[in-house]
């Protein structure tokens, strides 16, 4: 195919003609990529409208979200400085596949351009959307939270981590026994972890986490809350739904941004 493409090259063209065709391409292909953004980058500040961007979660593509809401950071993990102008609540579930693909393709960039330069924090809170998940997506979560015990937040998120790593997702993840091989790989108590597990003493936490979601619109996962910091916690901004690219988060991390240095 490499040497099909090189015997139909174009023969070089004299320079003035490149270069109208180059200043007719280029405001072309500004307009092209203007329709493929918007196409995909569909939010809205839920303050004035109630626009989702929706492509991929666990149910329904076609959810729509009305709004103002207000989401609440309740007392789950943060990653990142507290202090950041903006917060990112996710709404997440351990078994599922495209919730794995965001951690894996996409959650990576936004912790290293904003939550590592103290611009986001991130708050991750539970919503298992599909029956099928559980046991394991529960224990899971109980799992990492029982690690938090041991390690705070920071803990919590190096949990968080591994079972995103080592889940093979759809409700076929991790067992007891995988559980406390990355406790013990994390050095943390796998004894006290898995005792943690068994008393189901998170599980209130979790079942509250999918109550707030749900009255917040979320219906599948992963779902994305992303607004400017509060003193009490409660966030009021867009609403991202499905694995969408980093240019998506991007698009409307900046704009908050730009808001709180107006203030």
């Amino acid at each position: 195919m490499e040497n099909m493409q090189n015997q139909m090259q174009p023969q070089p063209q004299p320079r003035s003609q490149h270069n109208e065709k180059y200043k007719l391409f280029l405001p072309l292909s500004i307009i092209v990529a203007s329709i493929i953004i918007s196409g995909t980058i569909l939010y809205s500040d839920m303050n004035s409208s109630s626009n989702t961007v929706n492509n991929n979660n666990n149910q329904n593509n076609n959810q729509q979200v009305q709004g103002p809401v207000k989401v609440s950071v309740d007392n789950d993990a943060v990653l990142g400085d507290k202090n950041a102008p903006i917060t990112m609540i996710e709404f997440s579930d351990y078994e599922c596949p495209f919730c794995k693909r965001h951690f894996l393709q996409v959650y990576p960039d936004i912790k290293k351009d904003y939550i590592d330069t103290g611009k986001v924090k991130l708050v991750f809170r539970d919503f298992i959307a599909v029956d099928g998940h559980n046991p394991l997506a529960t224990t899971e979560a109980m799992a990492a939270e029982c690690a938090r015990e041991q390690g705070g937040d920071q803990m919590y998120f190096k949990y968080h981590d591994e079972i995103f790593k080592k889940t093979t997702s759809n409700g076929n993840g991790l067992k007891l026994e995988d559980l406390t091989t990355i406790a013990n790989s994390l050095s943390i108590n796998s004894t006290q972890l898995q005792q943690c597990i068994d008393s189901n003493k998170y599980k209130e936490e979790i079942l509250k986490d999918i109550a707030d979601g749900s009255k917040a619109g979320v219906s599948g996962t992963p779902s994305f809350f992303i607004g400017e910091s509060t003193s009490d916690g409660l966030i009021d901004g867009a609403m991202v739904v499905g694995a969408q690219p980093f240019d998506a988060f991007k698009v409307i991390i900046e704009e908050k941004l730009i808001k709180t240095m107006g203030k």
